[in-house]
């Protein structure tokens, strides 16, 4: 039934004559989409002979102006992620977006995500983000692993692989990201005495920003950026803010034709973002390469983690190594502290705010119709070879920042707060600041107290 469905409206892919999805999302030229539906049409029918495989032009969804009323006249511009759950009752689980010179396919169903993201073959492809890219080509900056595509994508990952998702390199951060944990835990007792009377922890989503920032940099460049410091740097606090900048900017320029993109306000600030965070992490960068060479100059050892590895094992130029880091470095900061609306696919694009938002009733369990987890429900993290990079580094500072903050805290949501709605900026993020009560625990360990609880709360 969901082959059939899918063959319906032109998603079908016959595997040795498209190379799974590739072909299919070639691109972002709708033509070129077109023109492949078109030719697999005219040679397809069904076993009648009478319905003919429908096109892209068949698939139902609302057109460009449609899409303008629907962001700016009804107020969906910040909340995307809700229309996409409108859209949904409205045209059904698959139907076709446009978004400037963007034409997507949306699907929210479970059963069709995993259906496409099993077809997506040797070089997944993504979004093509012009905006980004053309940023790259402006500036003479390589390309990284969110940006590059095809064979030179592969070579990249398989390059910054390793060290990011193999368990036995990621176990080896666990020290340095504690020790960006312990001095979290102390600005949040700095921030409960100097502005919270003694229990509010205000804007906390801005404290994670400043957590992530601190810990990937510890991670990749294992030095410390002062995040934790009662005193932010203006250098760091700029890159932080140039982060959130970028990806609200990304969702207004990608709405232009890039013909007009020199001449926006919007396109200035956007490329004024970039060049900081491109900034900061050639310093990073050249900072490293200075120590490398200090010490082989002295003869010492030399020995790091992450860009250490990058750069004595000579598989990426310089270049192409700042352009690595640069997006892990925004993606460090950004996913920890939100989370991902809906992972941007040019052909299909995959909807989980709208998978997310289903009745309450699925938590049942029992009966008849008890409702079972599909395993593509949820996937935060992305699926397959192009799977999150930074996945298990992320997973790893926030499992440790809870284990160790419940120890300390009792966490409470503010009573005298609202209700925190999300909204858009390319990523899912609050949309008003998040505070939280955090009563220190003042329990102490009497001599019959076993020594694994002592351990536990010392």
């Amino acid at each position: 039934m969901l082959g059939r469905s899918l063959m319906n409206v032109g998603l079908r892919v016959k595997c040795q004559q498209l190379k799974g999805i590739q072909r299919v999302t070639a691109g972002l030229n709708p033509a070129n989409y077109g023109d492949i539906l078109r030719r697999e049409a005219a040679s397809t029918s069904t076993v009648m002979g009478v319905n003919k495989m429908k096109t892209m032009d068949d698939l139902g969804g609302p057109s460009f102006m449609t899409t303008l009323y629907w962001l700016f006249i009804k107020g969906y511009f910040q909340t995307t992620q809700q229309m996409q759950i409108e859209h949904s009752k409205i045209y059904g689980p698959l139907w076709k977006s446009k978004y400037g010179p963007l034409v997507v396919v949306n699907v929210a169903s479970a059963d069709m995500i995993e259906q496409v993201l099993r077809q997506e073959g040797k070089h997944p492809i993504r979004t093509d983000m012009p905006h980004w890219r053309n940023y790259r080509e402006l500036r003479n900056q390589a390309h990284g692993p969110l940006t590059e595509m095809g064979a030179k994508w592969q070579r990249i990952r398989s390059i910054l692989n390793p060290r990011m998702l193999k368990p036995k390199h990621v176990s080896s951060y666990a020290n340095t990201i504690n020790e960006v944990v312990s001095d979290f835990i102390c600005r949040v007792n700095w921030l409960r005495e100097t502005s919270g009377q003694g229990v509010m922890v205000n804007d906390l989503t801005a404290e994670l920003y400043k957590f992530a920032f601190e810990g990937i940099c510890s991670v990749l460049f294992e030095t410390r950026m002062g995040c934790m410091n009662e005193v932010i740097p203006e250098k760091t606090q700029k890159f932080i803010v140039s982060v959130g900048e970028m990806f609200h900017l990304s969702q207004v320029v990608i709405l232009f034709p890039q013909f007009l993109w020199p001449y926006l306000k919007s396109w200035k600030r956007f490329v004024a973002a970039w060049d900081h965070l491109f900034k900061v992490a050639e310093e990073l960068v050249n900072k490293k390469i200075e120590e490398i060479q200090e010490n082989v100059h002295l003869d010492k050892d030399v020995e790091g983690a992450y860009l250490t590895h990058l750069l004595l094992s000579e598989q990426m130029s310089s270049t192409e190594i700042l352009g690595s880091i640069t997006e892990l470095l925004l993606a460090g900061v950004d996913t920890v502290s939100n989370s991902y609306t809906a992972p941007s696919f040019p052909i299909p694009k995959i909807n989980l705010f709208a998978l997310k938002c289903l009745p309450l009733f699925r938590w049942l369990r029992g009966g008849e119709d008890k409702s079972k987890h599909h395993p593509f429900g949820s996937v935060p993290f992305g699926f397959g070879i192009r799977a999150c990079l930074g996945r298990r580094v992320a997973e790893l500072e926030m499992h440790l920042l809870l284990s160790r903050l419940i120890q300390h805290y009792e966490v409470k949501p503010d009573p005298a707060g609202k209700p925190v709605k999300p909204i858009t900026r390319t990523l899912l993020c609050p949309a008003t600041p998040i505070n939280l009560q955090e009563k220190a625990f003042f329990w102490q360990p009497k001599e019959t107290t076993p020594f694994f609880l002592r351990l536990y709360f010392s």
